[in-house]
């Protein structure tokens, strides 16, 4: 049943990006644990990490992309859920370091013992268990944005002011986890990690085996995602938003008629308007992504399903996921570019000096 409710919305192009996805989960380890290191097609295990953070923004992209992009909600606070989850894992794999930290504590983490911590603070407590921290991974992003959204969404707070609240948010979380009493590590965060469950974190196989989950749960985010666009919860949220998006298009229109005097100028300006923005959305299809995570999910909310629905149906869903996840990439890539780039003239100028 669940299978069907996951894999009943899927189309062609769905199906084509899901194997893809797969087939790069499962070649990618192989050729880093199979092939000899001097082979051509033979990927190396920093290439295999890095993959892995591309899936893993990816997968926050694809959130962004859900609650921007079809259901109208500019949230600027994912990131915060984001680092949540992985403050709940690296707390976990802190409390595997044991004594074979520089300090030898075996409770205690080595900034701990540098801050002089008395004793191991509540919070940290059952973080020793992989469930536990696999299940705060769940419960602490999702109990704070329920917290949140429920005061929010009661109070009725909406559009730009939403917007402006859930960063106020993530930067108030940046600045309590920055502070060493906070107890995560200050500004240099949770570092020199060991095991998780058992295996070496730097182990050729561990670095596959977990890219290939990273992979495994990109294509799990997917399903759900177009199982809640396609879903009738999901066509009341994104009605919702058309309708609020919809009525303040209206009264934009009804101002400028109010101001010119006359109301067919301005109605045909946006007919005119409307007509070339379908032209342009024809052209670009998936090179939205191009641009980045953030540009790609704002294309999603430009190419929503329902603005031309008549002319192209359900095949916009996936083009509104699919830009999302390969803007992560593509963006996340020109940042190590980038900084690439600026490392070597800060060389070459430190040796020229």
């Amino acid at each position: 049943m669940m299978a069907h409710v996951l894999t009943r919305s899927l189309d062609r192009s769905a199906t084509v990006f899901l194997i893809v996805v797969a087939a790069v989960g499962v070649l990618i380890p192989l050729s880093n644990l199979l092939l000899p290191a001097g082979s051509m097609l033979q990927v190396p295990t920093y290439l295999v990490a890095l993959f892995g953070k591309y899936v893993c923004y990816a997968i926050l992209a694809l959130a962004i992309d859900l609650i921007w992009g079809y259901c109208g909600i500019l949230s600027l606070g994912h990131g915060a859920f984001f680092a949540l989850g992985g403050y709940a894992m690296g707390m976990y794999l802190m409390r595997q370091i044991g004594s074979r930290g520089v300090y030898g504590n075996p409770v205690l983490p080595d900034f701990m013992v540098f801050l002089n911590y008395p004793k191991l603070p509540w919070y940290w407590h059952g973080f020793d268990m992989f469930w536990f921290a696999a299940l705060m991974v769940i419960l602490v992003p999702g109990l704070l944005a329920f917290c949140f959204g429920w005061l929010a969404f009661r109070s009725r707070v909406t559009g730009v002011y939403l917007s402006i609240i859930t960063q106020a948010m993530t930067y108030a979380l940046l600045l309590a986890f920055f502070r060493n009493d906070f107890g995560f590590g200050g500004n240099n965060g949770l570092t020199d990690f060991k095991d998780i469950l058992g295996f070496n974190v730097q182990a050729d196989g561990t670095r596959a085996a977990l890219f290939a989950l990273s992979c495994l749960a990109l294509i799990f985010g997917f399903l759900i995602c177009r199982a809640v666009v396609t879903s009738k919860l999901g066509k009341v949220l994104i009605a919702a938003g058309r309708h609020h998006q919809s009525r303040r298009v209206r009264a934009g229109k009804f101002h400028r008629s109010r101001d010119l005097g006359r109301g067919r100028r301005p109605r045909h300006a946006d007919r005119r308007g409307a007509g070339r923005r379908r032209r342009q959305l024809r052209k670009n299809r998936l090179h939205v992504g191009s641009a980045g995570a953030v540009l790609a999910v704002h294309a999603g909310r430009v190419v929503h399903p329902g603005d031309a629905a008549a002319a192209e149906g359900h095949h916009r869903h996936l083009q509104c996921l699919v830009g999302a996840v390969e803007g992560a990439t593509r963006f996340d890539r020109c940042r190590k570019r980038c900084a690439r780039r600026r490392h070597q003239r800060t060389e070459s100028g430190g040796v020229s000096a």
